[in-house]
């Protein structure tokens, strides 16, 4: 007996070795004898499923359907399109509307759209690279995917549509870019420029679409409200107050919007070897253009005086207007009219003809706001250095490690760790363009996204 024992307690550990499941008790993959899963890490902080995770088989529950959607569209990086049409509206120098909001919807739209494209083009090289996308684990068919990719697309337009001709035309050329991208360009060296051009003119979108409604050519623009007599149009820290007057042009976006293409330009780059890895002087030089980007946009900021535009004429009003925010005796100001007479666009219910004239208009009227005043004048513009300061530091730290890492060791994770902080510093360079134009609360609404950006990486992948 005592023999059997000891041979029956000898073979137990080639039986163990022999098992065919791990120490978890699940199946290990490919029958490998004694092999551990390997969880390896993939996209923002480790966090999004790697190719050797397990997958839940498609049709199990509306819970995975939801999930393998939020997968396709990269939900988690959503909160880096808003911010476009903000720092656009800003750098026109108006007041985020109803044009605005049209043309952000626009923009979530078309970039889901390309989420969707982008998976449906990839299906064959993602079902090597990366098995555990949506299509290849066969959670999503090809067809509802690149169905989902033109009624976006169609939405995208629709919405455009209803800001006005000038942003229809904006965002037509941008859903072109973005088919071009994911069905050609994107494996060509016009790669990264066709990415840059696509969030450039995301931002030209947004501010498109909020000049064209301010000028009156969109459809149904709501027309500003009369003042009532004597009272001064109110200025606050940022343009989302600012007074009524000639918008200016879209182009004025441009440098912002060339900026953002830049960084777009450095992100696509990146992530073309985040697969495979192996890149070194890649990440080194978007390193560099980050850091270089950081610098212009605190360099256009220097020498002005606190809540002074960063470009020329953004405080400016229409000609003939008597209210001069900057500089209300500014000796080019044309006279103040007759105050007795009744002002065109302003109600007058009782009027009277001989209604006095205000005798001192250089003394602050009740009710009203003079900006020429110390006593009344805010203190948030001379905070805007420091929100600038601030958001521009967010930005250089978001995206200056992960690339750095990336550098020192080229590996897929890094890589892709590398894009996904691409992806996020968007938010805070989004919000610095926004407060550079003279668009604080712009910058902090903007801002307010990262929170919610960061949650969302931990759960889905933005890559």
């Amino acid at each position: 007996m005592r023999r059997l024992l000891l041979s029956a307690l000898g073979a137990l550990p080639a039986a163990l070795r022999a098992a065919p499941a791990g120490l978890n008790g699940r199946a290990v993959r490919g029958g490998r004898p004694g092999a551990a899963p390997d969880d390896g890490l993939s996209g923002t902080g480790g966090t999004a499923p790697a190719p050797d995770r397990h997958r839940p088989s498609p049709g199990r529950g509306r819970g995975d359907t939801v999930r393998a959607w939020t997968e396709l569209f990269r939900v988690s990086a959503l909160f880096s399109v808003p911010g476009d049409a903000l720092a656009g509206a800003a750098a026109v120098g108006r007041s985020p509307g109803r044009g605005t909001a049209l043309a952000i919807g626009a923009s979530l739209c078309l970039y889901e759209a390309g989420m969707a494209l982008n998976d449906w083009a990839d299906r064959e090289e993602d079902a090597v690279d990366r098995p555990h996308r949506p299509i290849p684990s066969g959670r999503i068919s090809p067809s509802a995917a690149l169905g989902a990719a033109g009624a976006l697309t169609a939405a995208g337009l629709a919405l455009a549509a209803r800001a006005g001709r000038p942003a229809l035309a904006v965002a037509t050329g941008l859903a072109a870019t973005v088919w071009a991208y994911d069905l050609h360009l994107k494996h060509t060296k016009a790669g990264p420029a066709a990415m840059a051009a696509a969030r450039s003119l995301d931002l030209l979108l947004g501010a498109t679409a909020t000049a064209t409604a301010y000028a009156g050519t969109g459809p149904g623009p709501r027309a500003p409200r009369p003042t009532r007599l004597g009272a001064v149009p109110p200025t606050g820290p940022d343009n989302v107050a600012r007074a009524a007057g000639a918008a200016r042009s879209p182009l004025a976006a441009l440098p912002a919007a060339l900026v953002l293409g830049a960084h777009t330009y450095g992100v696509t780059a990146v992530s073309r070897h985040e697969a495979q890895g192996g890149s070194t002087a890649v990440p080194l030089a978007v390193l560099a253009t980050t850091t270089a980007l950081a610098a212009a946009v605190l360099a256009t900021h220097q020498g002005q005086r606190p809540g002074e535009p960063a470009t020329p004429g953004l405080a400016a009003t229409a000609p003939g207007s008597s209210y001069r925010p900057d500089h209300p005796h500014h000796p080019a100001a044309p006279a103040m009219p007759d105050l007795g007479a009744p002002q065109p666009g302003t109600h007058r219910p009782h009027h009277h003809p001989t209604a006095p004239a205000i005798p001192d208009l250089g003394a602050p009227l009740p009710g009203t706001y003079r900006p020429s005043h110390h006593a009344h004048r805010p203190t948030a513009p001379a905070l805007t250095p420091l929100l600038l300061t601030a958001f521009t530091g967010a930005y250089l730290r978001t995206a200056g490690p992960p690339l750095l890492h990336a550098a020192l060791n080229p590996s897929p994770p890094l890589t892709q760790r590398a894009v996904g902080g691409g992806i996020r510093a968007m938010i805070p360079l989004q919000a610095a363009l926004a407060t550079r134009a003279g668009a604080p609360g712009s910058g902090l609404a903007v801002m307010a996204l990262v929170p919610l950006a960061r949650s969302l990486a931990r759960k889905v992948s933005p890559t």
